[in-house]
């Protein structure tokens, strides 16, 4: 029997066996995988013998693998046809302080009911990234029960240090390369729209991050004494900080929308649709007028367009009381986030010769990068993308829509770069879910749903 023959007994399976993966769900939960904190190293072993362990019993020959730091758990099944798959998850997670604001033990998860019948899985690691990661698990673990072996062959890789940076995870992808090197890579660690919206996300927006010290005098000067003569550097660093940006929002720096790329019309339509406004998400934060480029909409400003942000100014005397100086140093801290196939090392050499046209003969700049990354874009055509965004619609009754992310996701540039793949991005997240924070939870209609959404997506694959 393929795939698509077997999913809606698949369907049926997961919803019976509802029961059984909250309880498998729950004993991963409550093994406390802090990845961050030595004392918990014990707790992260457990969790990777934990995967290694339920992989194992669906039929993959799973190794928990060494690393410099927690393992990676490797898992490989070679059964069914169609598109060699690389699955991507974490079971470390975020460390549970401040312990007083958890409303119970953070390692014993619990099904609460909310006002209005929504039933929530509570417990650190319940979203980010544990009950994710399980909604394919359990997904798999359907299609073995009906048809008896994997509808696709699947390589899984679940690491164990994402919260606190996969320093051991990006050299063991290099230096696995040849056994990583699959058709297509799967990630279930974004999220949706809104509770009823599915979505794909099909852009990670790369990163420049510069530091940019201007030196002006050889020291602090009396404001009395030297004021109106000497250069000051917090000016100078300001107006040229101002500089960045023109009165409609647009970046200065020559060069910097190269390769930043259109809309596609109905990709466009799609996101207009969604009607996301100023009041919903700038009123969360006190806001309300878009900062942006004004003649683009919102959801584009956070998510498709690049942008460029000051993150911080020192300079100059800021301690209690008054002290009546001009500082002879000054600097900044400046970010810049990339889309499409921008250059990240043109958009410091920009922003470097930007600054130094402005610097004055008896004054000097030197520069720190702490991050030189480009954009991902998955091509709006890609044939998984296509059958993904179809199987969400069935399953959740709505178009699932396709949008960016504004942060990154560090390892699948690796993905790319490293090892040739795409990355089908699809996850069940909600805003509300507290991801990182105090009582994290995931909704129960996330995981039941997100599992089902899995088998359709693995069956449209697979056929």
């Amino acid at each position: 029997m393929n795939a698509s023959a077997a999913l809606p007994k698949v369907l049926e399976k997961i919803d019976a066996d509802l029961n059984n993966s909250l309880e498998r769900l729950f004993a991963f939960l409550r093994l406390q995988s802090v990845s961050t904190d030595p004392a918990f190293a014990g707790q992260c072993q457990a969790a990777a013998k934990f995967v290694a362990d339920d992989l194992a019993g669906l039929g993959f020959k799973a190794e928990v693998r060494k690393t410099s730091g927690h393992p990676v758990v490797v898992g490989k099944s070679e059964n069914g046809s169609g598109p060699r798959v690389l699955f991507y998850g974490h079971y470390d997670v975020q460390p549970v302080d401040p312990l007083d604001l958890w409303k119970t033990p953070p390692f014993e998860p619990r099904i609460e009911e909310l006002p209005g019948g929504r039933k929530i899985i509570v417990a650190r690691g319940a979203c980010d990234d544990k009950g994710q990661l399980m909604t394919f698990v359990e997904a798999l673990r359907a299609f073995k029960a009906v048809t008896g072996k994997l509808p696709l062959p699947v390589t899984v890789m679940i690491e164990g240090e994402e919260e606190c940076g996969s320093k051991s995870l990006f050299p063991f992808v290099r230096d696995h390369a040849d056994e990583f090197k699959l058709d297509l890579a799967l990630v279930c660690d974004t999220g949706m729209w809104n509770a009823d919206t599915p979505s794909v996300t099909t852009s990670l927006r790369g990163l420049v991050y510069e530091e940019v010290k201007v030196t002006c005098a050889d020291r602090d000067l009396h404001s009395g004494l030297f004021g109106g003569a000497a250069q000051n550097p917090i000016r100078l660093l300001n107006r040229i900080l101002t500089a960045l940006h023109d009165d409609n929002g647009r970046v200065t720096l020559p060069g910097f929308y190269d390769g930043v790329p259109e809309l596609p019309a109905d990709i466009k339509a799609d996101l207009k649709a969604l009607n996301l406004t100023p009041e919903e998400f700038l009123g969360q934060v006190g806001l309300k007028i878009p900062a942006g480029e004004k003649d683009r909409m919102l959801i584009e400003q956070i998510s498709t367009r690049p942008t460029c942000d000051v993150n911080g100014i020192i300079g100059g005397y800021t301690g209690e009381g008054a002290k009546t100086v001009i500082a002879g140093q000054a600097s900044a801290k400046v970010s810049f986030r990339l889309v499409g196939s921008q250059n990240p090392e043109k958009v410091r050499d920009s922003f470097r010769a930007f600054v130094r046209a402005r610097i004055p003969a008896d004054c000097k700049v030197e520069f720190e990068n702490h991050a030189c990354s480009g954009a991902l874009q998955l091509p709006f055509d890609l044939p998984a993308l296509v059958k993904a965004r179809t199987a969400l619609a069935e399953e959740w009754g709505k178009k699932a829509v396709t949008v960016g992310a504004g942060g990154s996701i560090p390892i699948v540039g690796d993905f790319k770069s490293v090892l040739g793949m795409d990355t089908l991005m699809v996850g069940f997240a909600l805003d509300d879910d507290r991801v990182h924070s105090p009582n994290e939870k995931y909704d129960l209609k996330s995981f039941h749903k997100g599992t089902r959404s899995w088998a359709r997506i693995i069956a449209a694959l697979a056929g």
